[in-house]
């Protein structure tokens, strides 16, 4: 396998993941400086996650038509840009603007990386590619907590966004060099009124959810930003069925393995997105830790993922996909559910074991189902494909924040005090019976589904069950 694209795509995973978690340990000094609060800067985060929401479902259309590589690049040149004015920002309201042009950028790399990634790597060969694209993407958030604290401590917070300069240079320079030229164009039309309604459907649910889950306005507000956002969605569901060239073409949910991913993905990450959020809070509220002391407990998770990114490809050529993603997502749900009986007496050596062994479990789901979901697709719906994929990732993430910080705020209701130990408790366990869903939704898999993903690996190490692939001819 070609390792160096996946790597130099990962450039962009690297920026976007470690620039979001450097800004979540910066946000009280960037608050003082520019003359408001921590939690009016917020706005900041949601206006990133909007962008995200509004310009994903597009990314599909613009490789297709202007070349994958070109806007990749470009994706890039626009991050850096927007990091550039981010430092720059004297006010609340051009931090905001910033943020959003940084989501512009964002909402162009991952996904349009993620294509050339699929278009360029032979089916056999996808798993270990989206293995070596996650990895620099996984040493992101483990080093942007205390990068953040460092830089912020003995300079200053500019300096957070101004070190995506020289990294997402040497990304252009990287990709100008070694990502392929030849990789298909299409002159079909954008689709207007499906990007209109996918951009009000999409952002509107992602800025309520934020609102609901992070209330620094009223509540009442974020639900009705919801249903804008859910009646918006119906109405372009309406008008892709009627459309010859929809921007998101539903019509992929046909396909049983691609349906299988993205809504078993979706469901399992409603869990996933509620750990970082449950977790640092119960160590700092119910533990009595500091910010720094959680973060370095935290962090071994990642570390538990870069590992197995090394050996998920025979694990699924051995057990399959169907087997290994139903049996991992309600493994991987057992290991939610084991963080809420932890307690400050509770050994740290058990808990960086645990969370060392989640970590690595989670990993090896995630790249099987990233991969899943372009299995039986072929190349010339691969540009549909991928801002689907990263469209309900982006909303089951935040509607797992949004569905921890609901299930605190009732829990706290209930007994009427303030948060408790046994409140984060509850929290892991509600997360975790959710993500167990998953396994019933990757059970109705034929267990063919994914062989030749992993073809080459199973004619080295053949697997017990050697059934024919069903796999539809590309």
């Amino acid at each position: 396998m070609n390792r160096i694209i996946p790597l130099v795509l990962a450039v962009a995973l690297f920026m976007e993941q470690m620039d979001s978690s450097v800004i979540a340990t910066s946000l009280p000094a960037i608050a003082a400086d520019i003359g408001t609060s921590p939690i009016a800067l917020k706005l900041a985060l949601t206006a990133y996650l909007v962008s995200l929401a509004v310009f994903i479902p597009v990314s599909g259309w613009m490789a297709d038509r202007f070349g994958a590589k070109n806007v990749f690049r470009w994706a890039i040149a626009v991050f850096i840009i927007g990091s550039v004015a981010c430092a720059a920002s004297n006010s609340l309201f051009a931090f905001v603007v910033s943020r959003f042009l940084q989501g512009m950028g964002g909402a162009m790399m991952t996904p349009v990386g993620r294509l050339v990634l699929v278009r360029s790597t032979p089916r056999h060969q996808l798993v270990s590619a989206m293995a070596w694209l996650s990895i620099p993407a996984l040493i992101g958030p483990m080093v942007g907590p205390p990068v953040g604290g460092f830089i912020t401590t003995y300079f200053t917070w500019h300096w957070i966004f101004l070190i995506n300069v020289p990294i997402g240079l040497i990304g252009i320079w990287f990709a100008t060099q070694f990502l392929p030229d030849n990789l298909e164009r299409s002159l079909r039309p954008l689709d207007w009124p499906g990007f209109i309604l996918s951009g009000v459907g999409m952002s509107a649910v992602v800025f309520g959810l934020s609102v609901v889950s992070l209330p620094y306005l009223p509540p009442v507000i974020g639900f009705a930003t919801i249903a804008v956002g859910m009646v918006s969605s119906s109405l372009y569901i309406r008008h892709a069925r009627k459309t010859p060239n929809p921007l998101l073409d539903l019509s992929l949910f046909n396909n049983q393995v691609f349906r299988s991913a993205v809504i078993g993905g979706s469901v399992f990450r409603l869990g996933i997105g509620a750990i970082p959020f449950l977790l640092p809070l119960m160590f700092q509220i119910g533990f009595g830790l500091s910010p720094f002391q959680s973060g370095m407990i935290t962090f071994i998770s990642a570390i538990g993922a870069m590992g197995m990114k090394f050996g998920a490809n025979r694990v699924f050529a051995r057990f399959g996909f169907r087997n290994t993603l139903m049996f991992g997502s309600l493994i991987s749900a057992g290991f939610i559910a084991i963080n809420g009986l932890f307690t400050p007496a509770t050994s740290y050596a058990l808990i960086l074991t645990l969370l060392l062994i989640s970590g690595f479990l989670r990993s090896l789901f995630f790249t099987g189902v990233n991969a899943l979901a372009y299995a039986e697709i072929p190349d010339a719906q691969t540009s549909q494909a991928t801002p689907i994929t990263a469209v309900a990732q982006q909303v089951s993430i935040a509607l797992g924040v949004a569905l921890a910080g609901g299930i605190l705020e009732v829990s706290t209701a209930i007994h009427g005090g303030s948060l408790r130990l046994a409140d984060f408790h509850t929290g892991f366990f509600i997360v975790a019976a959710v993500s167990a869903l998953a396994f019933f939704i990757f059970a109705r898999l034929a267990p063919a589904a994914g062989r030749e993903l992993s073809q080459k690996e199973m004619e080295q190490d053949p697997a017990p069950n050697d059934a024919p692939s069903t796999m539809a001819v590309k």
